[in-house]
């Protein structure tokens, strides 16, 4: 193989690892993403269960 061919060879395999890097840079982002949007929904829910809490305990107080 001449070095024409072994750079050409070169190139092709730096785009491949560039290509396959932006691949799992774009698939850790989306994981991130992810995981936020799982972590606000989970807040959400939390904060209406206590919401519901100290409403209950408000209508109990009332009764009283």
């Amino acid at each position: 193989m001449d070095s024409n061919d072994a750079s050409f060879h070169a190139g092709q395999t730096k785009g491949q690892i560039q290509e396959k890097a932006s691949n799992l840079s774009d698939k850790a982002s989306n994981a991130a993403q992810s995981a936020s949007e799982s972590t606000q929904e989970t807040g959400q829910q939390m904060q209406a269960k206590a919401q519901g809490v100290v409403d209950s305990v408000k209508d109990a107080a009332n009764k009283s």
